[in-house]
């Protein structure tokens, strides 16, 4: 799932909302694994209505690969569809490394 075609030392910085069997099957750290081993900044939570927020900053080619798993999920996720945004810059602001497991909203 090819998203933009910045630069691959460019920054990027997305807004992800991840629909399907995406909660209670560790996503959230699957996440954070993916962020961490490849340097990307960020955050993410659990919402209410059974999906996945997220938001992940870092060098294009690197945030392109964390897409691409998220995409893919953990084993035991179904990955239905993955809504993506450029990410506000208080979006931006809030994202951590290692990226931020934020409780559910």
């Amino acid at each position: 799932m090819t998203l933009f075609t910045a630069p691959d030392h460019a920054p990027s910085a997305l807004h992800l909302l991840v629909s399907g069997h995406v909660q209670g099957v560790g996503f959230r750290y699957f996440v954070r694994q993916a962020t961490d081993a490849l340097g990307v900044a960020g955050w993410v939570r659990n919402l209410r209505d059974g999906r996945v927020e997220a938001v992940l900053l870092g060098k294009a080619h690197a945030v392109q690969h964390v897409l691409d798993q998220i995409g893919r999920g953990p084993r035991g996720a179904r990955v239905d569809e993955v809504v993506t945004r450029l990410a506000l810059p208080e979006e931006c602001q809030a994202a951590r490394s290692p990226c931020e497991l934020r409780t559910t909203v």
